[in-house]
């Protein structure tokens, strides 16, 4: 079971147009995770890119008390996906 902060769903939502109750529904074993450096957050976080309505989504996580917490979930972008493809050097991913 994925957790968030309500009001940070809220936002989500304004922003993306799609809940962080949603995160629940992405196939965690079928995304690929990679570990979110790019910035100090203060805790480890990951990013998933998995399948949501037929689409690629971008995830951004971390966990807390043996829980996945959702930060931010969105569609994937252009050049999100055809990194997806090259990193499963496949077709998928769009």
């Amino acid at each position: 079971m994925i957790v968030f902060d309500p009001a940070k769903d809220a936002v989500n939502i304004v922003k993306h147009g799609v809940s962080l109750l949603r995160a629940d529904e992405i196939q965690m074993d079928e995304a690929l995770i990679e570990v979110d450096d790019r910035f100090d957050y203060g805790e480890p976080r990951w990013i998933a890119y998995g399948e949501l309505d037929g689409r690629l989504h971008v995830l951004a996580f971390t966990v807390r008390d043996a829980r996945v917490r959702a930060i931010s979930l969105r569609k994937a972008n252009d050049r999100e996906r055809r990194y997806v493809r090259e990193q499963r050097g496949v077709g998928s991913g769009d």
